[in-house]
């Protein structure tokens, strides 16, 4: 059996990070390139998560069959989890990682701005309370937040974390 698959975008921002990641000049002496990075996450929906906060937060991501290339599932995920079509830019390969359950999950950055409050997040159909029969659907993202890089390793998904690694080794250069 194939492991499953999950391919996403993680946006970041700030005017030093941008400038690092797309090799725009040196920047000011004595200044920290991860220092004014962001990256934007989302909180992830349903009953299980809702209150939960710390390793709670997601990469939008989702899953992909094998004959679809992970960077279009990337973008496609990207907008099914968030609304909104993934910014104009160059996709920054961050690797993939293997997570707990065995799934496979592959990353981009991509240095842009979002308005969180533009996001208007797919949902999904699950049975709640479990063996009541009844299907509810919830938001597959209940609020999207842009952190700081020391705040995001708080919050995201432990198996995650290491996006965040790669993202700040290439701000560093």
């Amino acid at each position: 059996m194939t492991a499953k698959r999950s391919a996403g975008i993680l946006l970041f921002r700030g005017a030093e990070a941008e400038a690092e990641a797309k090799g725009a000049g040196a920047r000011a002496a004595g200044t920290d390139p991860v220092s004014a990075a962001q990256v934007l996450l989302g909180h992830m929906g349903g009953p299980f998560w809702a209150r939960k906060d710390e390793r709670a937060w997601s990469i939008p991501k989702g899953e992909y069959e094998p004959d679809e290339a992970p960077e279009a599932a990337a973008r496609r995920e990207f907008q099914e989890e968030l609304g909104l079509p993934p910014p104009p830019g160059d996709l920054l390969p961050l690797g993939s990682v293997q997570q707990t359950g065995g799934k496979v999950v592959t990353v981009w950055a991509l240095a842009a701005d979002l308005d969180p409050r533009q996001v208007t997040p797919g949902t999904f159909e699950m049975e709640w309370p479990r063996g009541s029969g009844r299907l509810q659907t919830f938001p597959e993202i209940d609020r999207v937040a842009w952190l700081d890089l020391a705040q995001a390793r708080t919050k995201i998904v432990a198996k995650q974390e290491i996006f965040l690694d790669r993202l700040e080794e290439r701000l560093r250069g």
